[in-house]
């Protein structure tokens, strides 16, 4: 059975994209923990992170490397953090969320930011126009 982010990658589902490559996607996640939470994935279907293929692995940090920088570049924030947790969906994904204290990358508080379509994709265009320019 194909993932949600699979049906995101082949555009059965629609995104925010911020950034785009031949094997990886970055787009905004829907129910932010902060402006800017990003989700980076790899287009092939993997479900656990440590699964991905050791080449993959590392591209894909890399390339998540990128978005942190264009992310920072665009959000006031002191860090963007970094997250794999992969259990909401059964696709390989890692999270980069702008904070400014530890607590800002709790996932167990149900605390979401509240941004209109609208403003994600003003914030996808302006995040993804910085990633290659960091």
């Amino acid at each position: 059975m194909s993932s949600l982010f699979s049906k995101i990658v082949r555009g059965e589902i629609p995104c925010h994209k911020v950034a785009e490559n031949d094997h990886f996607l970055a787009f905004l996640d829907i129910r932010p923990l902060a402006k800017g939470h990003t989700l980076v994935i790899p287009k092939k279907e993997v479900d656990s992170i440590f699964d991905v293929e050791d080449a993959d692995y590392q591209a894909l940090f890399l390339f998540a490397k990128q978005v942190a920088k264009a992310i920072k570049a665009v959000v006031p924030c002191k860090k963007v953090g970094l997250s794999v947790v992969g259990l909401e969906v059964p696709h390989a994904h890692i999270h980069l969320i702008p904070i400014n204290k530890i607590s800002d990358m709790s996932f167990g508080t149900g605390h979401h930011v509240a941004m209109s379509a609208s403003e994600l994709a003003g914030l996808a265009t302006q995040i993804g126009a910085q990633v290659w320019n960091t």
